[in-house]
Order: C-alpha cells, then sequence, then structure tokens
C-alpha cells in the first residue's frame, strides 16, 4: 500500500472543509451527515479552527489530508501542517481569487519547496470569474519566488459542495476521480521499501489530548517503524535528549482513530506516552542520530491581562472562578495551543495571554465559559518589540472589497489610523483595496467599517510581521455610558437614555454600578441611571403614556466586546452573560485614582 500526505490550504471560506468532506464521502469513508468540522464552535460560526487529520482509500492507496483553519488568526496551525505533508491543494474561490489568507499559506508552501495543486473552487457562482482568477494565481505564484516547476502547477475546477471536479473547463463530471487522480499523479508516495529499513526518525507536528491518556502527539514517520511498547529517544534543537516509551500507537481511519501495534515510514499516527513531548521534536532510535529541522512558529502579535472576575456579579453564574483554576486550565491550554503564550509570574492571579489576534483569544475565552469559568479580561492590546534600538510593532495586509460609491469614506477612515494604500483594483461591481496598516490602527474598526459599508464590504486581513512603530494613532472614539445604579434595567429610562447613544443591554437585565451600558455618541464618560422609573400619578395622560417602543441595543459579543472595549475597562466573561465595566465601579473611586489615592 502506497501512502501519500497531503493538507488542503485556502483563505477562509473557500470550501476546503466542504471538499474534504465530499471527498471522504466518495471513497465511503463517513456518512452524509459526518463532518470535518467536529468541534461546536467550528459548526455554530461555519469556520475550521483546529487542524485536523483524515484518511481516505482510493485505488489500494492511503491519502493522508490534513484540512487547516482558513482565517489568520489560527496560522500557527498551518505553518506546522505543512511541514509534515508532501504537497498541497491550494484551493481559491472562482469569484473571490487570491486572498491575504491565501498568500500566506502559499508563501509558506514555496518556501518548503512543496508543488501544490490548484483548485478553483465554486466555478457555479454567477459572478464567477475562472480565468481571471487562474492568471491571479499564476501571477501570485511568480511574486512569491516561486521555481521553475512550482509554476508549473496543475489545476483543477470543481464545485465542492456538490462533489464535482473537471480537469478542464466544459468537461462532464459527476464525482471527484479527477481531482483523486490528479493526486496520484502529482504527489509522490510518502516512503519506500528502502525507508522502512532504516533507522526511526519520526517529528511531531500536532498535539492532542486525551483525559485517560493523557498529552497525544500527531507525528509523521520519515523512516523507520514505530512500534507499540518500544523505548524511543526524543531530540530537540541542541544535544540534549531524553527517553521515552510509546504506550499506544493510533492509524487515522476516516476521521477515526484505530489502535495498531506499529506504523511504518511516511504515515502519519497518533501516539501516547510520551508526556512531555513538543511540536517540532524528534523521535528516534538513539541519541546519535541527527534531529529533523525544528519547526518554527510565528509569534503572537496582541496581548490581554487575563484574571479572576472582581465584579458585584463574580460567582453567580460560574463554577470555576478561582485564580487557581484559571492557571491550571490556561496550563492545560498550552498543551496544545502552540500559537498561545502565557506569562504566569504576574501576581494576584493575573495573567498575560498572547496571542495572534482577537479572534485567536476569543476562542479561547468561548471554550472557557462554555466549560463553567468566569474571569475578566483588558483591552487587547500590541506587542511592541525592539530590534537594534528600532522600536518595532506588527502589521497586517488589509485587502477590502467594498462599492465604489463607498471606498472614499473607508480610504479616509484608515487614513487617519496610518494606513498605507498598496494597490487599487477595479471588480466587476465593486473595488478592491489593498492597505498595509499596524494592527494598533485595525483595533476597533471592524465595527465602524461594517457600518461605513453598510454591511456591502467584505474586510479581510494577514499579519505580514513587525515594522517600525508608526507613533501615535488618533482614533474618534466614542465615550461609555455607565450606570451609577445597581438595579433592574428599565425601558422608561433607556427609552430616555437613546438619544445620546448605542445601548448594550436589553430592558430589565440586571445592571451594577461601573457597568458599562452603552456608548456616548459626544465622546468622554458618562454616567447615568438606567433603573430610573417614570413618576407616577393618578392622571392619564393622552399620547404620552403609549407603548415605549425601544430600538435593538447592540448585542455585546466576545469578539465585539474585545474590539469596543476602552483601556480603563474590563470585558467581564462568564457562561451565561458578557459584559463591559470599567476597572473603577464608581465616581468616587474613578476620582481617587486620577489624585492617587487610595
Amino acid at each position: 500500500m502506497k501512502i501519500r500526505n497531503i493538507a488542503i490550504i485556502a483563505h477562509v471560506d473557500h470550501g476546503k472543509t466542504a471538499l474534504t468532506d465530499a471527498l471522504m464521502r466518495q471513497t465511503n469513508t463517513v456518512k452524509d451527515d459526518v463532518s470535518m468540522d467536529s468541534n461546536k464552535l467550528e459548526q455554530e460560526r461555519g469556520i475550521t479552527i483546529y487542524s485536523k487529520n483524515a484518511s481516505l482509500m482510493y485505488e489500494d492507496n492511503k491519502i493522508n489530508i490534513v484540512d487547516t483553519p482558513g482565517h489568520a488568526d489560527f496560522s500557527s496551525e498551518v505553518e506546522r501542517v505543512l511541514r509534515s505533508i508532501d504537497s498541497v491543494l491550494l484551493l481559491v474561490d472562482a469569484q473571490e481569487g487570491p486572498m491575504p489568507q491565501t498568500k500566506f499559506v502559499l508563501k509558506k508552501s514555496l518556501e518548503l519547496n512543496l508543488k501544490p495543486i490548484v483548485i478553483i473552487n465554486k466555478i457555479d457562482k454567477p459572478a464567477a470569474r475562472v480565468e481571471e482568477v487562474h492568471d491571479e494565481v499564476l501571477e501570485l505564484f511568480m511574486d512569491l519566488g516561486a521555481s521553475d516547476d512550482q509554476l508549473n502547477f496543475k489545476t483543477i475546477y470543481t464545485i465542492a459542495k456538490e462533489g464535482k471536479a473537471f480537469a478542464k473547463m466544459g468537461d462532464k463530471s459527476d464525482n471527484l476521480d479527477p481531482l483523486l487522480k490528479l493526486i496520484l499523479e502529482q504527489v509522490e508516495p510518502a516512503s519506500s521499501d528502502e525507508d522502512n529499513d532504516k533507522q526511526l526518525k519520526a517529528q511531531a507536528f500536532n498535539l492532542a489530548y486525551d483525559n485517560y491518556l493523557g498529552r497525544m502527539a500527531i507525528v509523521r514517520i520519515y523512516q523507520g517503524e514505530l512500534k507499540q511498547g518500544e523505548t524511543v529517544v526524543i531530540k530537540g534543537e541542541g544535544d540534549e535528549f531524553r527517553v521515552g516509551k510509546i504506550n499506544k500507537i493510533f492509524a487515522f481511519d476516516g476521521l477515526k482513530r484505530a489502535e495498531v501495534d506499529k506504523a511504518v515510514s511516511g504515515d502519519i499516527v497518533m501516539i501516547a506516552g510520551l508526556t512531555d513531548i513538543c511540536i517540532g521534536e524528534t523521535i528516534c532510535n538513539n541519541s546519535e542520530q541527527e534531529s529533523l529541522p525544528v519547526i518554527s512558529i510565528d509569534e503572537p502579535t496582541i496581548s490581554i491581562e487575563l484574571m479572576v472576575n472582581s465584579s458585584p456579579f463574580a460567582g453567580k453564574e460560574g463554577k470555576n472562578v478561582t485564580g487557581s483554576k484559571l492557571k491550571e486550565r490556561l496550563e492545560k491550554e498550552l498543551e496544545v495551543n502552540v500559537g498561545l503564550k502565557v506569562d504566569f509570574d504576574n501576581v494576584n492571579a493575573h495573567y498575560t495571554v498572547y496571542g495572534r489576534g482577537e479572534l485567536h483569544i476569543a476562542i479561547l475565552l468561548e471554550n472557557m465559559r462554555r466549560e463553567n469559568f468566569e474571569m475578566q479580561v483588558s483591552q487587547p492590546k500590541v506587542i511592541i518589540k525592539e530590534d537594534e534600538g528600532i522600536k518595532k510593532e506588527p502589521f497586517e495586509e488589509v485587502i477590502i472589497d467594498v462599492p465604489e460609491t463607498m471606498s472614499g469614506t473607508v480610504i479616509d477612515k484608515l487614513s487617519k489610523r496610518k494606513a498605507k494604500m498598496i494597490n487599487i483594483k477595479k471588480q466587476q461591481d465593486s473595488q478592491r483595496l489593498i492597505f498595509e496598516i499596524p494592527t494598533r490602527g485595525l483595533l476597533g474598526y471592524r465595527s465602524e467599517f461594517v457600518v461605513d459599508t453598510r454591511g456591502e464590504g467584505i474586510l479581510t486581513t494577514r499579519v505580514i510581521g513587525f515594522k517600525e512603530y508608526v507613533g501615535v494613532i488618533d482614533k474618534s472614539e466614542h465615550g461609555s455610558m455607565i450606570s451609577m445604579e445597581t438595579g433592574k434595567a428599565l425601558a422608561y429610562a433607556l427609552f430616555n437614555l437613546e438619544a445620546r447613544g448605542k445601548i448594550y443591554i436589553h430592558p430589565n437585565t440586571e445592571v451594577y454600578s461601573g457597568m458599562v451600558i452603552g456608548s456616548f455618541l459626544k465622546g468622554g464618560d458618562t454616567w447615568v441611571n438606567p433603573c430610573k422609573g417614570k413618576k407616577l400619578t393618578n392622571v392619564r395622560a393622552s399620547g404620552s403614556d403609549d407603548a415605549i417602543i425601544l430600538a435593538p441595543p447592540v448585542e455585546v459579543s466576545l469578539e465585539k466586546g474585545l474590539e469596543i472595549m476602552k483601556d480603563d475597562e474590563y470585558l467581564e466573561v462568564t457562561p451565561q452573560s458578557i459584559r463591559l465595566r470599567k476597572e473603577y465601579l464608581s465616581q468616587t473611586a474613578k476620582a481617587k485614582q486620577s489624585k492617587g489615592l487610595k
């Protein structure tokens, strides 16, 4: 049996998981209702968050497939996967063409000398522009310095949701056989009989956690055989090594894992027993063997402070509320989430969490709140560093598709946030604007963008690295509307407050002093009483006593809260609620703090 290892890479929502699911269904590996996106958060949000392994059989060949995330915040998942496979399927939307994450994952693939197979997906879209997109992909290959061999890529056309692939436009097909045959033609087998006879050399590229087996590693075997019960040597970058024992080996059978006694060269398997193994470490037979090149992960770009919830409502909804519980959960997350870093040195259960973006951190917080944790977090801040005496900050490439009539507003807003326009392209019914902007300037802009473009614009980003610090960014921000009372918010009070700004809460919501209940349009903060009721008399006034009709409030989700919060505010996260609050919960406490009093 020959083994071929491939990864499917693309920008978010270009159809990676849909294609993987279709391949699995065609080869009778899974049932119709089973999907690679098995995580609840992935199903709710419609995006891939965690890279996942699967396998299928086609014409006596085993094809190991790794489905990777398309969102830039989870790029660390993609980076390590690319080191473990032999080719990639680069998926591009037939209408949108190459997008920021397409550029990122392709760049990483080309650097590793992988030869991608290009798949132009969603060719059934009314606005599909197949030939143009093919030329854009070729142009992208050249821009990224692809070799002559890489430029000679094969292209196939698909409608992933219908499970159809076409070798050429105009061909007829009712399945994915053209794609599967192309994979067998273009992707070399992962090993030969000679590789099986060599000494063991495998590398961990992903981690998993099992409540019974503990930390587990997903490894690619480059040569030799891996046997259950054998003692192995684990090596990192230097000459240091340690010894461990393989307790269990699991091969991938479709989406399931099947326990096996041994695994051969070229295969991708999951192993248990090496509880301290890290991503990039080499598993071999003896300490004199040379280690495989270490897998590097791009560094985090933003940080938040995560701490014990100290609001008046603390402990009412969650069970895990102590600093020790939070620390234990963060340590567990570090076992598998390599893009995350945590500083545990801070006192009073106050931890600094470093991540690749707001969504990366929001997913962690969402998982914690679903596990009955309560916490509060500070405003996200970008990581500033010094390189040879030069102050540097993270920059992002922003691609915006927007109707031409609205492009002026977008350009004006981003220019004030220190964005530099790189290119502008005319699309069929819109303009594509390409900017480079400090991550600092992008924080808090997405909600403005939705309003400015009336929901018609598309904004996507990717981190392009650290560049020289650009100085102060002047953002015209609204102030906060803060409750000065503790109690139940009343419709009468909220109706009178609507004229001052946007309200974040519904009537009958329990509020406390210091809780942010809305934004204040005039700038600065204002303290209000959302619990104030109407004074009642025994005289009914015609017209003025009609039913109060409120505008729908702005729902504060995790991502929304992280985006709109100010630097003197905390986001309170509990299993049932997400609230914005001030660091100091009363005007008196705030005044004392500003004067340096306790």
